[in-house]
C-alpha cells in the first residue's frame, strides 16, 4: 500500500501521516495514535527511504566503539539498544576507533554529522570536561551521554550512582570489621572512576581512615591485571582482608589470586564487586557466590536509546537526565574480618 492510499483510508493528508509515523513533535498525540493504530490494522509499513526523504531523518543512531570492542560491556549495552529499536525502522551505525584515541573519535563524530548518516549519537565513558560534548554541541546534532560530565554545555545523560557503588560496598565491609580494604577501580580520568574513588574515600572517612594509594589499582578492567594486583597484596604480611572490585571480571582475578595462595573467599578474604548483569557471567555462578552492587547494563542501553529518540523528536535535553540507584546484594563472598 502506497502512502497516498493509506492516507485516504485514515482520512488525513499524506504529509500529516508521514510526520505522524516519523515522530514529529508537532503532530498531536491523538493523531499519532490514530495513525499508528490504522497502520497496524491495515498492515501498512512506510517505505523507509520515502519516510526519510519526507522527514529529513536518516533513521539511524551512531555509536563508537574501540577496536577491542569493550568486551562484555559493549555487547550488553548494544543488546539493550536493539531491544528498544525493534520496530522503529531505525538502524545502529557502529564506528570503530583506535582505543583511547580522542582525536580519532572526534573525527568520526564530525564525519557522521557532516554526512547526515545518523540522527543522533550516544557517547560512552565521559570525562569531567569532555571535548566530545563541546564538539557535538557545536555541530548541533542530538546526543546523549551514558555517564555524566561537568561540561558547561547542557546535555542529556543517564548514569548510575557510581559514588554509591563503592560507598555502599566499603561501608558494609567496614561494618563487618574490615580495616584493610583494597579497591580495584577503572582507568583514570573517567567520571565514573572519579565518582567511585570518592565513594571509597568517603566510606573510609566514616572510620577516620585515609586512602592508602598502595591499596588502590586504577586500570582498564581486566581479570589478569586484577589477579596480579590482588596476588601482590595478598602475599604481604599485612594483606588486605577485603576487596572492592569495579567489575565482575576483576572479581574473578581476586578469586584466582586467593585460590592460588590457599585463601578462602568469604572467610580469609571478602569480595564485593559491581555487577552490570551479564547473562554469561553471574555472581551466583561464582564459588562462593559473589556479593555485588547491581545495575543492569542492558536496561541502560534500552533507556539511553529511548531518551535519544525523544530528543530527536524534540524533547528538551534538560528533561532527559537520569541518575539510577544501585542495589547492594549480599551473598557468600562478604564475611566478617578475622
Amino acid at each position: 500500500m502506497k502512502l497516498k492510499e493509506f492516507a485516504e483510508k485514515v482520512g488525513l493528508s499524506p504529509t500529516t501521516v508521514s510526520r505522524a509515523l516519523g515522530g514529529y513533535p508537532e503532530v498531536r498525540q491523538e493523531t499519532r495514535e490514530r495513525v499508528m493504530e490504522a497502520a497496524r490494522k491495515f498492515g501498512y509499513r512506510p517505505n523507509v527511504n520515502a519516510v526519510r526523504l519526507a522527514t529529513g531523518k536518516a533513521g539511524a543512531i551512531g555509536v563508537v566503539m574501540g577496536r577491542s570492542g569493550n568486551g562484555y560491556f559493549f555487547s550488553e549495552f548494544m543488546g539493550g539498544m536493539a531491544s528498544r529499536l525493534e520496530g522503529e525502522d531505525t538502524d545502529i551505525v557502529v564506528s570503530v576507533t583506535t582505543d583511547n584515541d580522542l582525536n580519532d573519535e572526534l573525527r568520526i563524530f564530525s564525519r557522521l554529522a557532516a554526512s547526515g548518516r545518523v540522527d543522533g549519537i550516544i557517547i560512552h565513558s565521559p570525562r569531567p570536561d569532555d571535548e566530545r560534548i563541546a564538539l557535538l554541541h557545536k555541530l548541533g546534532i542530538p546526543f546523549i551521554i551514558h555517564g555524566r560530565s561537568d561540561s558547561k554545555f547542557e546535555h542529556a545523560w543517564l548514569d548510575i550512582d557510581n559514588h554509591a557503588v563503592t560507598y555502599l560496598s566499603t561501608v558494609h565491609l567496614l561494618e563487618r570489621g574490615h580495616r584493610n580494604i583494597a579497591f580495584i577501580n577503572g582507568p583514570k580520568g573517567m567520571t565514573f572512576v572519579i565518582d567511585r574513588e570518592n565513594g571509597y574515600r568517603d566510606a573510609l572517612a566514616t572510620m577516620d581512615m585515609a586512602l592508602d594509594p598502595r591499596m588502590v589499582l586504577s586500570a582498564p578492567f581486566s581479570e589478569e591485571t586484577a589477579f596480579q594486583f590482588a596476588r601482590s597484596l595478598l602475599e604481604k604480611a599485612s594483606r588486605p582482608t577485603a576487596f572492592v572490585a569495579g567489575a565482575m571480571m576483576t572479581a574473578q582475578g581476586v578469586y584466582r589470586a586467593a585460590s592460588q595462595l590457599g585463601l578462602t573467599i568469604g572467610k580469609d578474604v571478602s569480595v564485593i564487586a559491581h555487577d552490570d548483569v551479564f547473562p554469561y557471567l553471574t555472581p551466583e555462578s561464582m564459588l562462593p557466590s559473589l556479593s555485588t552492587t547491581r545495575s543492569p547494563l542492558r536496561m541502560a542501553g534500552e533507556r539511553v536509546t529511548d531518551l535519544l529518540l525523544q530528543i530527536i523528536a524534540g524533547r528538551p535535553v534538560d528533561e532527559c537526565q537520569e541518575l539510577w540507584p544501585v542495589d547492594l546484594v549480599l551473598r557468600q563472598s562478604s564475611g566478617s574480618a578475622n
